[in-house]
């Protein structure tokens, strides 16, 4: 029976790639062709990425399907991973920000998105400046990421724009992730969650699959399933609304509520607590990151000034820097230590996909970490 369950599952699992490579690949000619705005970038992104983003081919950017911005500055010199990379927008928006000491390599599985984004890789790296190409793209699927060739702890940051709900694993998909990250790595991403559990009619929808709705994830399945796989403290970055504006698919999934997220997971294990915890710790900003002189936003309720110094709980102090461990840790100075146990440290705001007496994406909340 076990043999047999899972035999139906694997075939659920290969029926639902098959029909979101057909979507991506042959349905969907450009991002005007879309339903909703699930698959479309919500939010202005930051200046920096907006001059990038002109000098990309125009073929690239009619073809990106992404629900928010996944890509984080500062991250001059680092390796960075894309899963389900499309037609390769933020994976050539990438190279440019790690330069050439860094190196971006894209995921997907759809081999006619590859054909777009293999397209102009060597000419967009040669007009960067760059004497060799920093950017690459393979073909494979982010359930499994080591058949595809990505080894473990090989990876200073891994984005993703739109994707993981597509997947049918996600849980694989988390883990996946959590392998390929260096300690003090971490997972920056954007993505489409639910304010429920979407029911088996919802989920089976073929268009609403391909146009990131059916497979949106509750918010607090998420972070079960992040804590389970070692992401101990997810935090939300951003959150907006999104509309179906399709009268037959809005019929569809009812009342159910979809949002946007931008989520920060980072890769430090035996550093982060389940809740915020207070030791006295204080950080500063040194204003180093290009683009972001004056401030850095870490999440929703973190925003660090520069030279000025915030008491921060244990968790924040470990991603921005403790032990030296995390990619930020360059560019902030950490204070104090854990030597001290002060009580609990107060937290930050649930997002607005939680419903009243939840604890939030992230943790935050009654009974969450900051």
């Amino acid at each position: 029976e076990v043999l047999v369950t899972q035999t139906m599952a694997n075939v659920e699992e290969a029926v639902t790639l098959e029909s979101v490579k057909d979507y991506y690949g042959k349905v969907l000619s450009t991002s005007k062709d879309l339903k909703t705005s699930a698959c479309t970038a919500s939010g202005r992104p930051h200046a920096k990425l907006l001059e990038i983003f002109k000098k990309i081919p125009t073929e690239v950017m009619e073809k990106f399907y992404g629900c928010g911005a996944p890509l984080p500055l500062g991250i001059a010199g680092l390796s960075v991973l894309d899963l389900g990379s499309g037609s390769g927008r933020d994976c050539y928006a990438a190279a440019a920000l790690v330069g050439e000491s860094g190196r971006v390599t894209g995921v997907d599985m759809t081999a006619e998105q590859l054909v777009t984004a293999r397209k102009y890789n060597e000419s967009f790296c040669k007009d960067l400046g760059h004497k060799t190409c920093n950017l690459e793209f393979v073909e494979g699927y982010i359930e499994k990421l080591a058949d595809a060739g990505i080894k473990a702890d090989s990876y200073d940051l891994v984005i993703s724009n739109c994707v993981v709900n597509l997947s049918p694993d996600k849980r694989s998909v988390l883990r996946e992730v959590y392998k390929a990250l260096r300690v003090g790595g971490e997972f920056y991403f954007s993505d489409v969650y639910c304010d429920r559990r979407l029911p088996q009619h919802v989920q089976e929808h073929k268009v609403l699959w391909g146009e990131c709705i059916a497979g949106a994830l509750y918010t607090n399945d998420f972070i079960r399933f992040s804590r389970a796989v070692g992401f101990d403290d997810p935090r939300v970055l951003s959150s907006d609304p999104i509309t179906i504006d399709d009268p037959e698919l809005q019929a569809v999934v009812g009342e159910a509520k979809f949002y946007s997220i931008t989520y920060r997971l980072f890769k430090l294990p035996g550093q982060l607590e389940s809740l915020c915890e207070d030791y006295g710790q204080a950080c500063k900003y040194k204003g180093s990151i290009p683009g972001m002189p004056s401030s850095y936003r870490l999440d929703d309720h973190h925003l660090f000034e520069t030279n000025k110094l915030s008491l921060v709980c244990g968790n924040t102090a470990a991603m921005l820097g403790e032990n030296g461990k995390s990619w930020l840790a360059k560019h902030f100075e950490i204070i104090g230590d854990r030597s001290t146990h002060f009580g609990e440290f107060p937290c930050g705001p649930a997002p607005p996909a939680v419903g009243a007496g939840e604890s939030g994406p992230g943790g935050c909340g009654p009974a969450g970490c900051c």
